[in-house]
């Protein structure tokens, strides 16, 4: 018996010497991991199509209402299209990167996963099996893009609106996407910036070149004089409802387990829209006599988008904070600071997603430490806040030029613009030959 159990000993230690080194590390499929990403990426793909599709088609008015909708499946196609072909490479490739070291891969991935090259069935993102993490990535890529709609709204062309958003992911969003998520060598990522599920990538991205979309496209004809009224707050609050539910995946997925983390995650991104909702509606009721529907939709995706970068990171109280200070500070932006700077961002990306990406990529420095109940033990506030900022003002430097010149080259070939003829007729006809409505 002894040599026996000797003999299955050696045997056992000779199988564990020849398995990968990456199994050794503990990258094992877990079939709880698995289960847990594939529903977060349902979830998130769910917040673009059809929640963010109907959250802002009911916001527009009915002569434009189809147009959003199209525009929003429209980018749910190309974008997945060319993440397959060359975007999940150059976001998550880790050839030629080095913990530590600065150069090319630092900023951007390389192009060994073109075409999804060596993803297979029985290939891992560490306890998951690559295709998923394909896919969840996949669908921030697409949202990402889809949120900058907003602020052009009923007023670009479908082919210009198309022309901008491929150049935008392909050379603002994945270098940055790179720079935060893509492993060690990653430039931001090894200077240990926070950004969990996407302040820096998806809020802060989208924000600076939804701000400088709406002032070269131009406001709508009539703003701010005309009254432009949502033509269907149902519509519009059934969108945020979509958005509030699919955010649960949005960030309880990027902790890419089903984990402690996660649950966490899941938690936070209740309070924070919860806290930002009612914050909102208070000041409307204080100011204007009468909460509204719109501002509490509007107050919760504030509060949504900025726990997003903390989600990971911080705790119950901090997820409180950051709902009532980015209702505050979204509030501002989208009201008195558009107003003031006289921008027709016709949605509030700039208000709602751009500044509670900052919000919360701000707060996560402080809110992260254990202090405040987050995860961070002896975490050096002022050393995070550097590091945050000089995150911050690297994206909003790199996508403001590169979204200026993408919107200036598009205007040069196809005219960013529809004609007055037929912004007045309503992009549904005018681009689409369909109406959303025939009564």
């Amino acid at each position: 018996m002894r040599e026996r159990n000797a003999v299955l000993g050696a045997v056992g230690a000779l199988w564990i010497l020849t398995q990968p080194a990456a199994a050794l590390a503990g990258d094992e499929l877990s079939p709880g991991d698995t289960a847990w990403i594939i529903v977060a990426s349902a979830l998130v793909l769910f917040m673009m199509v059809p929640g963010l599709a109907m959250f802002y088609a009911g916001l527009v008015r009915a002569k434009n209402v189809l147009s959003v909708y199209m525009q929003c499946f429209a980018l749910t196609a190309v974008i997945s299209i060319l993440w397959v072909i060359y975007g999940y490479s150059l976001a998550f490739d880790s050839t030629g990167m080095v913990e530590g070291e600065v150069g090319l891969h630092s900023f951007i991935g390389g192009t060994s996963k073109m075409f999804l090259a060596g993803v297979g069935r029985d290939s891992l993102a560490g306890t998951i099996p690559e295709p998923i993490f394909v896919v969840f990535q996949m669908t921030f890529a697409i949202i990402t893009p889809g949120l900058i709609v907003g602020a052009f709204a009923e007023r670009m062309k479908f082919s210009a609106m198309l022309a901008f958003s491929v150049l935008w992911f392909t050379f603002a969003y994945l270098p940055v996407c790179h720079m935060v998520w893509g492993g060690p060598g990653s430039y931001f990522g090894d200077m240990g910036v926070f950004d969990f599920a996407g302040g820096i990538v998806v809020h802060i991205t989208a924000g600076i070149a939804a701000l400088l979309a709406a002032i070269l496209v131009g406001p709508r004809k009539g703003y701010p004089t005309q009254p432009m009224p949502p033509h269907n707050l149902p519509m519009a609050l059934v969108g945020t409802g979509m958005l509030w539910v699919g955010w649960f995946g949005f960030n309880g997925g990027s902790a890419l387990a089903a984990n402690g983390q996660a649950a966490m995650a899941v938690l936070v991104t209740q309070i924070s829209p919860s806290v930002a909702a009612v914050t909102w509606s208070a000041i409307e009721w204080v100011r204007n006599g009468k909460p509204s529907a719109l501002g509490l939709a509007t107050g919760a995706i504030a509060g949504l988008a900025a726990i997003t970068p903390a989600s990971g990171n911080v705790g119950p109280l901090g997820a409180i904070i950051i709902g009532f200070v980015s209702a505050l500070v979204a509030y501002w932006g989208a009201t008195s600071l558009k107003q003031r700077l006289g921008y027709d961002d016709a949605l509030d990306v700039v208000g709602v997603h751009g500044f509670g990406g900052l919000v919360g990529t701000i707060l996560v420095s402080f809110l992260a430490s254990s202090t405040f109940g987050g995860a961070e033990d002896g975490l050096a506030v002022a050393s995070q806040l550097a590091t945050q900022m000089y995150a911050i003002v690297v994206t909003l430097a790199y996508c403001g030029i590169v979204s200026l010149v993408i919107l200036k080259l598009v205007d040069s070939l196809v005219g960013l613009r529809s004609s007055e003829e037929h912004e007045i007729m309503g992009l549904d006809l005018a681009d689409h030959g369909e109406s959303g409505y025939n009564s």
